[in-house]
């Protein structure tokens, strides 16, 4: 099994305080583009929860009751402070094999960053659902590979491709006219967000959103009128794109709104 760690649970979303508001004063950093890295690289992989479960309900990324259903379902991951990059690795997708000939299958599994592991490896570590590390197995091995515990892995960074699914943005509860919070859900291609900026309707002007938890951008101010359009930036290449009045005049806490856009491998 799994070493005993802290996690966010299903109530992140709902947990806004000062402190957010606060972060939201900040202003983000630029994000510069860069070539994907698609090596593989060298480290360690536990599991956690049922032997054949999901994972993790929620998760310090904030996805809630997501991780439960298709495309998360089983294929959600904690990692490590290093790839959890103070939560702008969230959504990020990777590949993992492991590498013991004698139960290892040569095929990968694909994880979705979820989660994080604050107390695993220094290095670089990922702590996968029970379903997601059996089906690194061969054929009818699961159950001896779980038994393991640890094992050495190889990593890289993949395409995230959420089939029949463009980029939603939940408004968080407890948004306001004055404080404004988003969820990114079902982003593609990096999977990662790197800078938000929001659009009020019939302005030309790009306010910057700023990262305060996991997926959660905030912006602080105001009062701001929608209808809003989003501008997301991804953290890894720098690729962009914007949803013109995504979230409508008429928005609601607690309510996700979508898009017509993803981005596409």
């Amino acid at each position: 099994m799994s070493h005993t760690m802290l996690r966010h649970g299903s109530s992140g979303r709902r947990f806004f305080s000062i402190w957010f508001l606060l972060k939201c004063l900040v202003v983000s950093a630029q994000v510069q583009k860069r070539v994907p890295d698609l090596h593989w690289y060298p480290a360690t992989a536990t599991w956690y929860g049922d032997p054949e479960g999901d994972g993790s309900t929620g998760g310090a990324c904030g996805y809630g009751s997501l991780v439960d259903v298709k495309p998360l379902r089983a294929r959600v991951g904690a990692v490590n402070p290093v790839l959890f990059k103070n939560g702008e690795g969230c959504g990020a997708c990777y590949k993992v094999r492991c590498q013991d000939k004698s139960m290892c299958s040569r095929r990968a599994v694909t994880i979705i960053v979820t989660d994080e592991c604050p107390g695993c490896s220094s290095g670089r570590h990922f702590d996968l659902s029970g379903a997601a590390f059996g089906h690194m197995a061969i054929a009818g091995e699961g159950g001896q590979l779980r038994n393991r515990g640890e094992l050495p892995v190889l990593y890289r960074r993949t395409p995230c491709k959420y089939r029949a699914k463009n980029i939603a943005f939940h408004v968080n509860e407890g948004s306001t006219d004055y404080w404004l919070s988003l969820l990114v859900e079902f982003e593609g291609g990096d999977g990662d967000v790197g800078s938000m900026h929001i659009k009020e309707g019939g302005s030309t002007e790009w306010l910057p959103m700023n990262h305060i938890w996991g997926a959660n951008w905030c912006i602080n101010g105001g009062p701001i009128k929608g209808p809003f359009s989003v501008k997301l930036t991804t953290l890894s290449t720098g690729k962009a794109l914007s949803a013109k009045d995504v979230i409508p005049s008429n928005w609601s806490p607690k309510a996700t709104y979508t898009s017509r856009l993803n981005f596409f491998p």
